[in-house]
């Protein structure tokens, strides 16, 4: 079933054009593997997907079913966005505001599925530690744990394991893979990592010169490149 369609874009900024005519399908179960040189587009598509710009030409459309509110969010972290003093229960629930945005209170609802998501995450005794006390990974999961407060469909993750350890990194791609494959939720991560990205996705988006869109078998044939990322 299709959740996102994107037709013809064409993305950029300040007279400059990053991306065009780029035009793809993202269906229900996916997990999406968007890669390329820095420069390339990628943050700028998701923040087009995420309506905080628009595309210079072209439409991005959700399917049947699928509202703007039901998509959630992991950017890249700021230092100063690492170092927010709320705990981690706050930063959780806060991520029931997209379904609820004009309800000045959080309701027993949110409170129990953000009581919910910190136990799937493992983080429930963080649940009153400072944020900004927390390792990188810890962090990771507390922003996980809120974008599944505001989604069961698709998640849109901007390079999620940026600055993590090696072992944080690994427990943060087997947490989006089980989320992927057992909650059957819809994945769309930015990677500089092509080689971890074959090891997950099901799809590939490459932006750069050359601009691809299709399956992980399919890029690894046109790209000479096995599924470890390393060249055939």
């Amino acid at each position: 079933m299709e959740q996102i369609i994107c037709e013809n874009l064409t993305l950029g900024y300040g007279g400059s054009i990053l991306v065009e005519g780029l035009s793809f399908t993202v269906n229900q179960g996916d997990y999406l593997c968007i890669v390329g040189e820095n420069g390339s587009g990628k943050s700028t598509l998701i923040k087009t997907m995420l309506h905080l710009q628009n595309p210079l030409s072209g439409k991005i459309s959700l399917g049947k079913g699928i509202s703007q509110n039901e998509i959630g969010y992991l950017p890249q972290q700021t230092a100063i966005q690492r170092d927010f003093p709320a705990s981690v229960r706050e930063i959780v629930i806060s991520g029931c505001q997209a379904r609820n945005p004009l309800l000045p209170f959080y309701t027993w609802e949110d409170k129990r599925l953000a009581a919910e998501k910190m136990e799937r995450l493992g983080i429930s005794q963080l649940a009153t530690r400072c944020y900004r006390e927390l390792s990188g990974g810890q962090q990771q999961r507390v922003l996980l744990a809120r974008a599944l407060c505001a989604t069961q469909k698709i998640l849109l993750l901007d390079e999620p394991v940026t600055g993590l350890d090696p072992n944080a990194t690994l427990d943060m791609y087997g947490i989006i893979s089980d989320l992927n494959r057992n909650e059957k939720i819809s994945i769309i991560m930015i990677s500089h990592d092509v080689e971890e990205a074959l090891k997950y996705a099901s799809h590939i988006l490459h932006l750069g010169q050359d601009v691809f869109f299709g399956t992980k078998e399919d890029y690894c044939r046109k790209f000479a490149v096995d599924f470890a990322g390393r060249n055939a």
